[in-house]
């Protein structure tokens, strides 16, 4: 038996109550500050919550057996999670970078075979090696931005042999690994080149050959498709989802963005967990994802990345959407890890407040995975995820934009980054 106690938080950002369903309209701005907030840990679970003072009256025999750290004039908040990236894959692609720069567009990219394709060809040819060594670099940098819960998608193989070895570097990683990796399978992420004058073969593929072996194997616990036009149609992208629920896997779509193509009213329709991306989506779409309560998955670095205009945040909550935040982290369209940066972005390109963003990057984002009473916030009974910021309020996390001001991270009760020698 182990304890960890972190007291004198200047601010203590707990964002409780919202195990259960996630934060929408004005309580996304409900972080429950506890000022001179501490946080008392026992093995990997969260023991108490309170004003430092209180908390010491009232566990001073397990705060005598702890090991401490004295977090005054800094900020305490919930490990942050990434509910959408692409972490394993091989390959990187700078040069389409420079092409878009350049004038040329992500999609045409695509349609001449680069984008998607390219890194689906350096994935295809990658070893478990290879995608291991580089998806645990991409990891380690995720821990240093106080990343402590990340979903991870296959998509770059399109083929079962290699989807299957994008899956399992996932599994892999989560065992070799502190940080906490949610799979999902997206052997829909583009119809690959083989497939381009048939492409409904290749949805029958998917559907009744590839979702049926990651059920059984177990590795996958979402499935994902992405509806747009170009890629999959809204009618195949439901034959693609309702394949993966009848063999239990839970659905997520890439949706609306590029254009309004009712991606939205889809996810809707079949129950999605989330909708992400959004950034052309229509009122109806995001009226029938707050009916239905679809978490809002929204990606400002790619957006930012491709040189586009930023989904609305705003106005998705406004309407009564649960909004989270990602990195989208990929190779192609927002290469980074940083989701400190994407809480900047969502506060200054996507109408969000710095409190409706810290939000979304935690127990919203915990809920789009699936995880909202296990993750995302700061109470009793939950894994001890901590995550120090040097700062001694939580609006110098935006105001100082692009900026990383992750000091410490705390992982299942065990500190497994600091840059003030908190190590374990």
């Amino acid at each position: 038996m182990s304890y960890l106690y972190i007291k004198n938080a200047n601010e203590l950002l707990t964002i409780k109550g919202f195990s259960n369903s996630p934060a929408t309209k004005k309580q996304m701005n409900s972080l429950s500050v506890i000022q001179n907030g501490a946080i008392l840990i026992k093995d990997d679970e969260i023991l108490a919550v309170d004003e430092t003072t209180k908390l010491e009256e009232a566990y001073a025999a397990e705060i005598a057996k702890a090991k401490v750290i004295d977090a005054k004039g800094k900020v305490v908040a919930p490990g942050l999670v990434d509910p959408h990236t692409h972490l394993v894959f091989a390959g990187s692609r700078e040069n389409e970078y420079n092409m878009r720069l350049q004038g040329a567009s992500y999609m045409k990219i695509m349609e001449e075979g680069g984008g998607i394709h390219a890194t689906t060809r350096a994935t295809r040819k990658a070893s478990f090696e290879v995608m291991y060594k580089q998806s645990l670099r991409r990891l380690n940098q995720f821990v240093e931005h106080g990343v402590t819960t990340v979903e991870a998608k296959s998509g770059y193989g399109m083929d079962w042999d290699v989807e299957k070895r994008q899956l399992e570097v996932a599994h892999q990683l989560n065992q070799d690994h502190p940080l906490d990796i949610v799979h999902t399978f997206m052997g829909a992420h583009v119809i690959p080149q083989e497939y381009k004058e048939k492409p409904d073969e290749f949805v029958d593929l998917v559907c009744h050959e590839m979702i049926p072996k990651v059920a059984d194997s177990g590795l996958a616990e979402f499935n994902d498709v992405f509806c747009e036009r170009g890629v999959y149609t809204p009618e195949q992208s439901r034959k693609i989802l309702e394949a993966g629920k009848a063999h239990g896997l839970l659905p997520k779509i890439h949706a609306d963005e590029i254009e309004p193509y009712e991606g939205a009213e889809l996810a809707a329709e079949v129950g999605a967990v989330s909708a992400d991306h959004l950034l052309r989506v229509s009122d109806r779409g995001l009226d029938m994802m707050a009916e239905k309560g679809v978490v809002a998955v929204l990606l400002p670095g790619t957006a930012f990345f491709l040189m586009t205009d930023a989904a609305d945040g705003r106005k998705a909550i406004d309407a009564g959407v649960p909004v989270a935040l990602s990195t989208d982290c990929n190779p192609g369209s927002s290469p980074s890890v940083s989701m400190p940066f994407m809480i900047n972005l969502a506060s200054l390109k996507m109408g969000m407040t710095p409190a409706e963003s810290i939000t979304a990057a935690t127990i919203n984002a915990a809920h789009a995975i699936k995880r909202g009473d296990k993750v995302g916030s700061l109470e009793s009974g939950k894994k001890a995820d901590v995550v120090i910021w040097d700062i001694p309020n939580y609006m110098q996390f935006t105001y100082h934009y692009g900026v990383n001001h992750t000091e410490t991270v705390v992982k299942n009760g065990k500190v497994i980054f600091s840059k003030s020698g908190h190590n374990e």
